[in-house]
């Protein structure tokens, strides 16, 4: 299953640099078998830029996260703390393969029902075909 998530401007160059390996949230996604993450770089691009494929989503004590992800973490670990301050599960999907998408791309040219995502949204088997990109 593909998700679409928005992620900062500066997170998204180092994940596309390969920086930054793993990508952080505070709940983990309800249906399993997440394979695919649509990367949509928040304003001011405000555009679908690429995707990458999840190779593990790892959950824990923000202590333990942090272990695992540290040196590919693509932040510092103040900022981890600030993130998860408050928390007791940390979420870190692991980042596979990167491709690029020739043009980023608007999601207003993929018709009314794709918005941008607070946080992330599922991409339908009936929104697949709408999600076929050309890479780089």
């Amino acid at each position: 299953m593909k998700i679409l998530l928005s992620i900062k401007p500066e997170y998204v160059n180092k994940i596309l640099s390969g920086e930054k390996r793993f990508e952080f949230r505070k709940v983990n996604f309800s249906k399993q078998k997440i394979t695919t993450v649509l990367i949509y770089a928040t304003k001011p691009v405000g555009k679908l830029v690429g995707e990458f494929e999840v190779t593990n989503i790892h959950q824990g004590s923000p202590d333990l996260i942090w272990k695992i992800t540290k040196s590919f973490a693509g932040i510092d670990r103040k900022y981890f703390d600030s993130y998860y301050e408050g928390r007791d599960k940390a979420i870190a999907i692991a980042i596979g393969k990167v491709s690029i998408y020739k043009r980023p791309i608007d999601l207003n040219t993929l018709g009314g029902k794709v918005t941008p995502p607070q946080s992330f949204c599922y991409i339908s088997s009936e929104m697949q075909s709408q999600f076929e990109f050309e890479y780089i």
